[in-house]
């Protein structure tokens, strides 16, 4: 092929799944000499060499054969179906890890867009860029990669993540590819966290929300917004803070968290309002001392049923479970709260926001141990200790081992005080404090013990270190209600059921199967996700065809075991 038709048909290909970057490198410079091209010593070929500041020309392939150094670079790959090359260069190792057919999908990164035109006019990348495993990032910020990693990295599916870099060239400019390599690590993290999470709970929230549609199909609550909202979170720091509360308490509209409801009902402080968000049967014992039955206890559908037979007003809400998504769309409109902090706290944060709250207060979250004390002294794990203490066992015992057995566990001097520190609490942290920062939520938070809050309200440039901040948020405010059922609880169960049933079974590569899926196909299939976590997580030996079977069985029976239990009792 003539090569000055390169770079037209480059961009033609190219367009088809990058129009973005397509529209940059039709407007890049091509002769600034980023590259050099070197003859090398087989078949004519050329072979490009990066020019670093300096001047110097770095070879980016092997001169004798390149071909065969590709295929020894994608031969390291094991089960990892996702890949992250660092770097294009001639396409060489793009092309020998897509000819694997277990490859699911080809991140490329490759920095200083006029280079990469200088290499789209001379080399032929048709068949990588037709492929639609096949994606690639010019000149990304670390946030960006990280994004794109976090919404196409499907851990269950691709059997793992590998970051290949083409070191000729990463070598060269490592100013701009090792952040990029941090940021995939970053990245990588952040899913293997929630991949964690789904693999153990990913079963339940199925098995939960079905239940719970049943009980959601009667909701009929409908909140007016609030203008001062307290939350309350279950850090040790809160049993000094009740006075405050006390003094207070006609101030605000008080939003409890299910694990501080203990200490506020002890403490004669019952809310106006309690949120849980955690799936498990173990949130029952936040409820001891039993919910006053004028209180609401707002639950995310994916909550345990037993929780709604604890409180006479259950008001349902959508939080990011996919299934819950699907029911939000299909079965009855619930209101959306974020959840995707990972802990209450949070949660209880997004839901003033949308009851519109413009001041909020923040007690007892402590997102730490201070002085290595776990939770505020009336919460349900120190009664559970107690329970499970003996002779040989006391109930400090079990404190301890909740204590130190996490790995992460470091101790931070706090001024003239302390408090231990592990690395989920300060994730919990870090996204509570970016929750208020992109929102422009100004917080007014109670002095305490445990790990200091800082954020940087949007609009302003210095992050804050002054805990007593107030703020107004300026975001429509609707009546907080959930919409009429577009069709009845057993009705949308089969339906849904029907969909799961008639979902095609992968009969290739596990990208091309979910791109062939139609609308309302993929749809169904993202609702199934978390679900093939949990089932992968135990049969790790399941490929894609028997591991979505396998969850389609299971789904289906759990809805009709549902339905069917459901008809019986009522």
């Amino acid at each position: 092929m003539d090569k000055h038709l390169f770079f037209e048909r480059n961009l033609l290909a190219l367009s088809r799944g990058n129009p973005a970057l397509c529209a940059r490198l039709s407007g890049a410079e091509t002769t600034l000499g980023r590259y050099r091209f070197v003859e090398g010593s087989r078949d004519d070929r050329d072979i490009p060499a990066w020019v670093d500041p300096g001047g110097a020309a770095h070879t980016l392939h092997s001169l004798v054969s390149p071909e065969r150094e590709a295929e020894k670079l994608a031969s390291t790959l094991t089960r990892e179906q996702y890949v992250v090359l660092l770097g294009l260069g001639a396409g060489f190792a793009a092309e020998a890890i897509l000819a694997r057919d277990d490859t699911a999908y080809l991140l490329a990164i490759e920095y200083d867009i006029n280079g990469l035109a200088e290499l789209l006019c001379h080399y032929d990348y048709i068949k990588i860029f037709n492929d639609p495993r096949f994606f690639i990032l010019a000149d990304p910020c670390s946030p960006e990669i990280e994004k794109h990693i976090l919404s196409t990295f499907q851990p269950a599916l691709h059997n793992g993540i590998r970051t290949l870099p083409l070191r000729a060239r990463t070598m060269h400019d490592d100013s701009h590819f090792t952040p990029a390599a941090e940021a995939v690590k970053s990245a990588i993290d952040k899913v293997a966290s929630d991949y964690s999470v789904q693999a153990l709970f990913g079963k339940r929230w199925f098995s939960n929300i079905i239940r719970n549609i049943f009980t959601a199909e009667k909701q009929s609550c409908i909140f007016a917004p609030v203008k001062h909202a307290a939350i309350c979170a279950a850090g040790p720091s809160l049993d000094l803070q009740l006075d405050l509360i006390t003094r207070k308490r006609k101030a605000f509209f008080l939003i409890s968290t299910d694990t501080a409801l203990p200490t506020l009902l002890e403490a004669g402080l019952p809310p106006d309002a309690v949120i849980s968000i955690d799936c498990q049967h173990i949130s029952y014992y936040h409820f001891m001392k039993r919910l006053p039955p004028d209180i609401p206890l707002f639950l995310d559908l994916s909550s345990p049923p037993l929780l709604t037979t604890l409180a006479k007003r259950t008001f349902f809400f959508s939080g990011g479970h996919p299934f819950s998504v699907y029911t939000t769309h299909f079965f009855r409109h619930f209101p959306v709260i974020d959840t995707s902090g990972a802990n209450v706290t949070f949660a209880a944060l997004s839901l003033a926001e949308r009851l519109g709250a413009s001041v909020i207060e923040l007690y007892g979250a402590d997102f730490s141990y201070p002085k290595g004390k776990l939770y505020t002294r009336p919460a349900y794990l120190y009664s559970y200790f107690r329970r499970k203490q003996n002779r040989f066992g006391p109930a400090e015992n079990s404190a301890a081992s909740f204590l130190y057995n996490t790995k992460s566990l470091q101790r931070v001097e706090n001024g003239s005080s302390w408090y231990y520190q592990t690395r989920a609490l300060s994730m919990y942290r870090e996204k509570f404090e970016q929750k208020v920062s992109s929102t422009g939520i100004r917080l007014n938070a109670a002095p305490g013990e445990g790990a200091l809050i800082n954020f940087c309200p949007a609009g302003t440039d210095d992050r804050q270190d002054d805990q007593n901040l107030m703020f107004e948020i300026n975001a429509p405010v609707q009546l907080l209600a959930a919409g009429k059922p577009l069709c009845g609880a057993k009705e949308f169960l089969e339906t849904y059921r029907k969909e799961i049933n008639e979902l095609p079974l992968p009969e290739e590569n596990i990208t091309i199967y979910q791109r062939k899926l139609s609308d309302m196909e993929h749809l169904v299939f993202t609702t199934l996700l978390p679900t093939v976590a949990a089932i992968k997580y135990r049969c790790a030996e399941l490929g894609a065809k028997e591991l979505l079977s396998a969850v389609k069985n299971y789904c289906m029976t759990e809805i009709a075991r549902v339905s069917a239990a459901h008809l019986r009792f009522h």
